[in-house]
């Protein structure tokens, strides 16, 4: 867990109850200068946090608590927020609705026990304790485990938390902060859940719904690497031809095919899946699920016997429904995966495959998800934040939320 913060609450305004604190410990305010962050003569490091102390709609719950954080010793780090992205599983978490749910605590000095939000993001280190081993300052790096809180501009913890990106040469902070979900869920799915043939190598498919979801999007190149060909599913638009511009993105990612949700449960997908696999002749072998209702069903209806279809979301809120014929006579395997709990369990396996996938983005083989950037810097009021955060799961953005953090050390 994070140190235990110097001082009290001071929610909302950062001002008050830590300037007081610190100036009669003869501390020289960290909070002058119009509310600009600094470091005091002692190094205490002031940081903002998004948190919570009940569940509910992050609109309503999410305040942002002032903070001061004490030098780091033997193998602490203080680490520095560079972008934090706002995936449905944090709000989901926020709401108390999630599997996971981090402790609510007072070690950041809150009146009411509280947690920091959000899961994934990219932090660089700006200081480093005397027994520090493997981290040195502005080194990039990741939360290891899930449930560490990372919509906050500054954090201290032990470096054995953190995972550090060995490269960051040719990478950004967004695609560093973005890189332990969504892209680990697809690789890990496609990896672990079939035994592809490798000889046959462009002659075997996957199909997955959800397709322009950052797993969808992740899927597709990961597949267009490894000689997987992929049908792709994606709910219509308001209009023809914003449906026909979001097929042409999933195209210009690597997509082999792209339908709609209509599309799949129609009559006539039966003899679309039988053209695009030579009758059958190029067998799709997984199906990956984030979708379930109607929608899973159809998918299952694809694949060919032998086969898995993986389910990591159910968006519809619909349970998947199953033919007894697809689990008798098709012998399906039918499996669920969720990263947060693979990852706590495989914190190696994670680092080396967050380094794969960095590595075919050095190469310029896996493109940038569209973000819609949040600025964060120290005056940045936190109902903006919360109100950002609350827009994660409102469906009209033009890309996944970002808090990109525009402070200093």
């Amino acid at each position: 867990m994070f140190t235990r913060a110097v001082t009290r609450s001071a929610i909302a305004t950062g001002r008050g109850n830590a300037s007081l604190f610190l100036r009669a410990r003869g501390v020289a305010s960290p909070l002058a200068s119009a509310g600009r962050r600094c470091i005091s003569v002692y190094g205490y490091t002031q940081s903002k946090a998004l948190i919570y102390s009940r569940y509910g709609e992050p609109k309503d719950v999410l305040q942002l608590h002032n903070h001061s954080i004490s030098p780091p010793n033997g193998s602490q780090v203080i680490l520095r927020l560079l972008a934090a992205p706002l995936n449905p599983a944090d709000v989901n978490q926020i709401q108390g609705v999630y599997p996971s749910k981090p402790p609510f605590e007072t070690t950041l000095g809150t009146q009411e026990p509280s947690a920091v939000a959000g899961n994934e993001g990219a932090f660089e280190v700006v200081a480093t304790g005397s027994g520090v081993k493997n981290l040195s300052k502005g080194d990039w790096v990741i939360m290891k485990r899930t449930g560490q809180g990372t919509w906050r501009t500054h954090a201290q913890l032990d470096e054995s938390q953190a995972i550090k990106i060995e490269n960051k040469d040719g990478l950004t902070p967004l695609q560093i902060s973005t890189v332990s979900v969504n892209p680990v869920t697809a690789y890990r799915m496609i990896k672990d859940f079939c035994e592809w043939d490798w000889m046959r190598s462009g002659e075997e498919w996957l199909i997955q719904n959800g397709a322009n979801s950052g797993v969808g999007r992740a899927a597709i190149q990961l597949a267009r690497e490894w000689g997987i060909k992929t049908l792709n599913v994606v709910r219509e638009r308001k209009t023809p031809e914003e449906t026909e511009a979001l097929k042409k993105e999933m195209f210009d990612l690597g997509a082999t095919a792209v339908v709609t949700e209509s599309e799949l449960v129609s009559g006539e997908f039966r003899n679309t899946v039988k053209e695009l696999t030579r009758q059958g002749k190029e067998p799709i072998r997984l199906a990956l699920n984030c979708v379930g209702g109607k929608s899973a069903t159809a998918l299952a209806k694809t694949l060919a016997p032998g086969s898995h279809m993986v389910t990591y979301g159910a968006m519809s809120k619909q349970p998947v429904a199953l033919p007894s014929g697809l689990l008798i006579f098709k012998d399906l395997v039918f499996d669920g995966f969720w990263v947060s709990r693979w990852g706590d369990k495989n914190s190696q396996l994670k680092a080396n495959t967050i380094n794969d996938i960095l590595e075919l983005t050095r190469a310029g083989k896996f493109k940038d998800i569209p973000v819609e950037e949040i600025k964060w810097n120290w005056e940045t009021e936190g109902s903006v934040l919360a109100n950002g955060v609350q827009e994660t799961l409102s469906g009209f953005r033009s890309g996944k939320g970002l808090l990109k953090y525009e402070g200093s050390d």
